[in-house]
C-alpha cells in the first residue's frame, strides 16, 4: 500500500510553497484590510480571533481549489521528466503563474475594499462581462504603471527568495502513492463545497468582521454561484393568493379601482385635471442625501440643488431600493421592489414590461432616455428600447461637442446639451416629452471638464460639487427655452455613494434626496412622510393630474393614508422592509429577521420583536413582485406590448416572440 512518505514528501515540495504563500498572502490581505476599516471593527480579541481563525478556514479551502492546477501537474509529470530541466522548469513556470494571480489579486481586493468595503461579490462577478469599461475605470483611477512594475517586483523577489523551498528533490514517489494524495486532495475540495457555503462566516453582527473572515477567491466563485436567485427556492414564502391579497391592501389607496378580483392592476383617478407637462427625471450617478446641505449636511457639496430648495417641492425622507445603478433604473422605470438575484434591467426577457415610459407614450409623449455613456453597459439601452423608451447614449454626442470624457461617459453638461437639443426638436413639433436622464459624472475615477470650479481632479467630494454645477447650469440654460416654463424638473439619485456599513443590510446607505422643481405648477414645500423610490413615478403621474392603468407596486405618496408609508432595500441577496420603526430583513435559506433599523449612522441594528403583520407584508412584495416577473403578470396587455417590441427590431428582422 502506498505511503506518505519522504519521498511523496519531496515530490509535492512546491505544492508545500505555494500553500505557505498563499496562506501568507492571504492573512496579510485580511491585516491590511482590517486596519483600513478602521474604527468599523471594534479592537477586541474576540474581533481579531474571528476574523483570522475563520478567515483562515476560508483560505485553506479555497487554496483547496487554486492549486489544483499545480496539484495535478505534480501528480502526472513522471519522475523521468521532472528530473530534466524542461520538467523543472515546467513546474517553475506554473508557480510563478499562481504567484502572480496570488499578489495581483491581493492588489484587486484592496481597490474592491475601497470602493464598497466588502470581499469580492455580485459585483465583481458582474463587472467582468464589461472588461472594457472596468479595466478603463482601473487606468484613470490608479498609477496601473506603478502598480504593475511593483508587483512585478515583488512576484520576482519573492520567487527568486523562496526557490529552495519549492526545489524537488530525491523524487522516489510512485504514481500509486501520488494517486492517493491527489484522490485525497480532490476529495477534500468537494466536500469542502458540499459542507461550507460563503456565508456561514455571516454569524456576528458586525458586516465588517464577517467580509474580513471571507477569501476573496472563494468569495468570488461563491458569488457567482448564486447571482441567479429564484425567491421561492430561497426565501420564506406565503400561499400566492394570499400574498396578493396583502399586497393589494397595501396599494388600495383612495385614487385607486382594482381591475379584477386578483392581481394588482388598477385603475388610477386624480381630481385634479390633467396638466401635460413635459417632465425631465434626472438620476444622478450616487448621490446620497448626506451631500445636501438641506439634507442636514453643514459643508454642503450641492449650492445649486440647495438653492433649489426654496421653489422646489422637496422630499426628506427618501429611500432608495439598491445599491447598483440598474437597481435605481428599475425602481424608476418599473416602480417594483428590488427582487433577488440580478435586476430585471439585466434580466432575459424583461421587454414589454409595464412602464413610465410606456404610460408617457401611451398619452402621446416622447419618452426617452438618455445616457451620458455608452448604452451596451448593463443592458441599459436594451432594457429601456424594449419597455416604452427612445434610447439615446454618448454615441450620439460628436467629439466636438464633447468637454471631457472618461470610461464611463461624458461629463454631465454635454448629457444636458445633448438632451436639451432633443427637448428643442419635441417642443418645435408640439410633441410633449418625457426625459430618464442618467449621469455618470459622480463616478471613479470623478473627472470632470477643468475650470468649473476649485475643486481638485479624482476626489468624490469634487465629483459631487461639479455635478451640483451641471445641474445649475443645464437649469439656467433651460431658462432660456419656450418649453422651460411648461416643465416639471425631478431630480433624485439612482443610490447611495456608499453600501457598506456594520449591519448587513445597512438602513442609513439607502437615503436619497429628490426635488421636484416647476414654478408655478407644482408648489414648493416638504414632504416629510417615508417614501420608496418605487413611489417616484406614480407620485409625478400624480403631481400631473393623470389618470391610467397601473400595475406599479409604488404608489402616489401625496395620495396614501397616513399610516401605510413604508420602503425597500435590498442587495442581491438581502431583501429590507422599512416601516413603523422596524425593517423586516429577508434571506436565503428562508431566514426572516425583524431589525430596529439605523438610518442615521453606521451602528449595529439590534433584534427587535417581530412584528407578524410586518413580516406578511414584506414576503408578500417581494413573493408577488418574483411571481409577476417570472409569470409574465408584469407585462402590459398585448396590443401595448406589440408596440414596446417594435422598438427593439432591426429592419426586416421577423417579429419578436
Amino acid at each position: 500500500m502506498p505511503r506518505f512518505d519522504a519521498p511523496l514528501l519531496a515530490r509535492f515540495r512546491p505544492l508545500a510553497w505555494l500553500g505557505g504563500c498563499f496562506l501568507g498572502i492571504s492573512m496579510l490581505t485580511r491585516l491590511v484590510l482590517l486596519v483600513a476599516t478602521g474604527n468599523g471593527v471594534p479592537a477586541s480579541a474576540s474581533n481579531w480571533l474571528y476574523v483570522f481563525g475563520v478567515g483562515l478556514g476560508y483560505d485553506l479551502l479555497a487554496f483547496a481549489y487554486f492549486s489544483v492546477p499545480l496539484v495535478l501537474l505534480l501528480w502526472l509529470l513522471p519522475r523521468r521528466w521532472l528530473a530534466r530541466r524542461w520538467g523543472s522548469t515546467l513546474v517553475a513556470t506554473l508557480c510563478l503563474v499562481l504567484l502572480s494571480i496570488l499578489l495581483f489579486v491581493a492588489v484587486s481586493e484592496w481597490t474592491f475594499w475601497e470602493e464598497f468595503q466588502a470581499r469580492f461579490n455580485f459585483i465583481a462577478v458582474d463587472y467582468l462581462v464589461y472588461t472594457t469599461e472596468v479595466i478603463g475605470n482601473i487606468r484613470e483611477s490608479y498609477p496601473i504603471g506603478l502598480i504593475l512594475s511593483s508587483l512585478a517586483l515583488v512576484t520576482g523577489g519573492v520567487f527568486i527568495a523562496t526557490r529552495r523551498w519549492r526545489l524537488v528533490r530525491n523524487d522516489s514517489a510512485g504514481f500509486g502513492a501520488r494517486s492517493l494524495v491527489v484522490a485525497g486532495w480532490l476529495a477534500a475540495g468537494v466536500l469542502g463545497t458540499w459542507l461550507v457555503s460563503g456565508d456561514m462566516k455571516d454569524r456576528t453582527a458586525n458586516t465588517y468582521v464577517n467580509e474580513l473572515a471571507g477569501n476573496g477567491i472563494y468569495q468570488f466563485f461563491a458569488a457567482y454561484r448564486s447571482a441567479s436567485l429564484d425567491y421561492a427556492r430561497y426565501y420564506r414564502t406565503v400561499p400566492a393568493d394570499e400574498a396578493r391579497a396583502i399586497v393589494r391592501a397595501q396599494l388600495a389607496t383612495p385614487d385607486a379601482t382594482f381591475l379584477a378580483t386578483d392581481g394588482i392592476a388598477r385603475h388610477i383617478h386624480n381630481a385634479a385635471p390633467e396638466r401635460r407637462l413635459n417632465v425631465v427625471l434626472i438620476s444622478v450617478e450616487s448621490l446620497s442625501a448626506e451631500y445636501s446641505g438641506v439634507y442636514g449636511r453643514k459643508d454642503s457639496l450641492t449650492p445649486n440643488l440647495d438653492a433649489l430648495a426654496k421653489d422646489s417641492l422637496l422630499f426628506t425622507d427618501l429611500w432608495a431600493t439598491g445599491t447598483r445603478t440598474v437597481r435605481g433604473l428599475e425602481a424608476l422605470a418599473l416602480s417594483v421592489p428590488p427582487t433577488p438575484g440580478e435586476s430585471i434591467v439585466k434580466r432575459a426577457h424583461n421587454e414589454g414590461l409595464f412602464s413610465l415610459g410606456q404610460v408617457f407614450r401611451d398619452r402621446g409623449y416622447d419618452a426617452q432616455f438618455l445616457y451620458g455613456g455608452y448604452g451596451a453597459f448593463d443592458d441599459m439601452n436594451r432594457f429601456f428600447a424594449g419597455n416604452g423608451y427612445d434610447v439615446h447614449d454618448r454615441t450620439e454626442i460628436p467629439d466636438k461637442d464633447i468637454h471631457h470624457a472618461n470610461i464611463w461617459g461624458v461629463a454631465d453638461e454635454d448629457l444636458y446639451t445633448m438632451a436639451m437639443r432633443r427637448f428643442d426638436a419635441d417642443a418645435a413639433a408640439g410633441k410633449p416629452f418625457f426625459a430618464h436622464l442618467m449621469t455618470t459624472s459622480n463616478h471613479r475615477p470623478y473627472t470632470f471638464p477643468a475650470g468649473r470650479g476649485p475643486w481638485p481632479q479624482g476626489k468624490r467630494e469634487s465629483a459631487v460639487s461639479y455635478t451640483d454645477w451641471a445641474i445649475g447650469d443645464f437649469l439656467r440654460r433651460a431658462r432660456s427655452k419656450p418649453w422651460f416654463a411648461n416643465t416639471l424638473f425631478v431630480v433624485t439619485a439612482d443610490h447611495c455613494a456608499s453600501s457598506a456599513g456594520i449591519a448587513a443590510l445597512p438602513a442609513f446607505r439607502y437615503r436619497i434626496p429628490m426635488w421636484v422643481y416647476s414654478p408655478g405648477n407644482v408648489a414648493p414645500g416638504r414632504h416629510e412622510r417615508m417614501t420608496s423610490q418605487v413611489d417616484i413615478a406614480p407620485t409625478v403621474l400624480g403631481l400631473l393630474g393623470m389618470d391610467y392603468d397601473s400595475r406599479f407596486y409604488g404608489v402616489d405618496v401625496l395620495q396614501q393614508p397616513p399610516g401605510h408609508e413604508r420602503a425597500f432595500i435590498g442587495t442581491y441577496q438581502l431583501l429590507g422592509y422599512l416601516r413603523g420603526g422596524a425593517l423586516v430583513q429577508l434571506s436565503p435559506h428562508r431566514k426572516v429577521d425583524t431589525l430596529r433599523p439605523s438610518l442615521e449612522r453606521d451602528q449595529p441594528q439590534p433584534a427587535l420583536p417581530e412584528d407578524p403583520s410586518l413580516t406578511l407584508q414584506a414576503i408578500a412584495y417581494y413573493q408577488d413582485a418574483a411571481d409577476a416577473f417570472a409569470s409574465g403578470a408584469m407585462r402590459m396587455p398585448e396590443p401595448r406590448r406589440a408596440g414596446a417590441l417594435a422598438r427593439l427590431q432591426e429592419p426586416g428582422e421577423p417579429p419578436r416572440a
